[in-house]
């Protein structure tokens, strides 16, 4: 549930004095006043004309509300902090967890499918099981025909939006049947994409054998990121999925939800403009290129993460493999150790994918296609945890208006 925000009195005073602040938080006044100078509480000269002061009662509220008290000395910021309880995934230093397990780990042996059920928490049956596969309506048909020159995501979103209508089990409230829908929306997001029909062959065979056929590192390349990829806590995309989920809707229109999000070229879309610069740098003097951007104040797009300040282990786990490929050591080694000694910034996924893609000749914006499938099934599992909740997700926001002015 959202815990930032203490919503269960809507009509509390926008203002507290200081008495009544400090007395909410259980504190004295000398640390309310050192939150003030911080930045948690805001403060503003108060109305009467007298030297005193007033505070945000949102601040106050949002300071008392939170599960951890923010140390000084920690550098953390309200973005920083958890929104809701989720038993997913989490993000650590070595990466993400999922359920408990190392997606670095998984992604050595694992499949999409194998880590899927394991986000959806799936014990008592396979919701992979060959039978398990997607309902193509003749709508949903007419679409693929029509969307067939269209970029991947545009085109998986068009035929999910009939999706629901044409899948009688869509609505499905046991907790397998949940995990079974699933599986019929990786499949058909996966063969959507490709342009194939729905297979019950494992995906990163499907995804290989459309893109890669001749490669003979593609399989293995594709499952990693697969995995790597599936689920990173609440990102942008995942949110507004959830979001949207707890609305009632059906994990469909949920996912389609989440496609929507990653889109953005602040999310998904960073991939593709990482293959841009590699074709930059890689067509001249490497170390005059990253000068010269630093100099003129552009960004790298796939070096720094908002999380991993000290590396992407997603982004490690998939150069690892790819410099045993044979790949040019300029694309591992040269290029981040570049930009890294003169932005301060390391490589992340998204530029391992970009190497990824020129390594084996994907399409272009492949990148961002592959990001959608493999997040398809961290999506349904966090679509499946915030429908078992029963509660809408109605954040409040920190208001930054003007303060209301009485009327004498």
């Amino acid at each position: 549930m959202i815990s930032l925000i203490n919503m269960k009195n809507p009509e509390a005073p926008l203002y507290l004095s200081a008495g009544e602040a400090a007395a909410e938080l259980s504190i004295s006044p000398a640390t309310l006043y050192a939150y003030v100078s911080r930045g948690l509480v805001r403060s503003e000269p108060a109305e009467d004309g007298a030297r005193t002061r007033r505070y945000r009662a949102d601040d106050v509220r949002s300071l008392k509300n939170r599960r951890a008290p923010m140390v000084e000395g920690q550098g953390l910021k309200a973005a920083d902090l958890p929104v809701m309880d989720s038993a997913v995934s989490t993000i650590t230093a070595e990466g993400p967890i999922y359920r408990g397990v190392k997606a670095t780990t998984l992604s050595e042996t694992a499949t999409l499918e194998q880590t899927a059920t394991l986000l959806w928490d799936s014990k008592s049956s396979d919701p992979f099981a060959k039978s398990n596969m997607p309902v193509i309506s003749p709508a949903m048909r007419k679409i693929m025909d029509a969307t067939e020159d269209a970029p991947p995501i545009d085109r998986a979103i068009a035929v999910l939006s009939q999706a629901t209508e044409a899948d009688p089990r869509a609505y499905n409230m046991v907790s397998e049947g949940r995990a079974a829908t699933g599986a019929r929306i990786v499949r058909l997001v996966v063969a959507t994409m490709i342009g194939a029909e729905p297979s019950a062959d494992p995906l990163h065979k499907q995804i290989a054998r459309a893109w890669a056929p001749k490669h003979k590192h593609a399989e293995d390349l594709i499952r990693r990121a697969l995995v790597l990829l599936a689920d990173h806590e609440l990102n942008a995309s995942t949110f507004t999925v959830r979001c949207a989920a707890s609305t009632g809707i059906s994990l469909y229109d949920a996912v389609i939800a989440g496609l929507a999000a990653l889109k953005g070229p602040r999310h998904g879309g960073v991939g593709p403009m990482a293959s841009k610069m590699l074709d930059t740098l890689m067509a001249d003097n490497i170390a005059a290129i990253v000068r010269e951007r630093v100099s003129l104040g552009e960004r790298f797009p796939g070096f720094g993460h908002m999380v991993y300040r000290e590396g992407d282990p997603r982004a490690e786990a998939m150069l690892g493999p790819l410099v045993k490929t044979g790949i040019d050591e300029r694309l591992a080694v040269e290029i981040p150790e570049r930009i890294k000694e003169a932005t301060g910034a390391f490589a992340n996924c998204d530029y391992a994918l970009a190497v990824m893609r020129r390594e084996l000749d994907l399409p272009p914006g492949s990148e961002t296609t592959i990001f959608a499938m493999a997040r398809t099934a961290g999506w349904v599992a966090h679509a499946i945890e915030q429908l078992e909740m029963k509660t809408l997700i109605r954040p409040r926001a920190r208001y930054t208006g003007p303060a209301p002015v009485s009327r004498r």
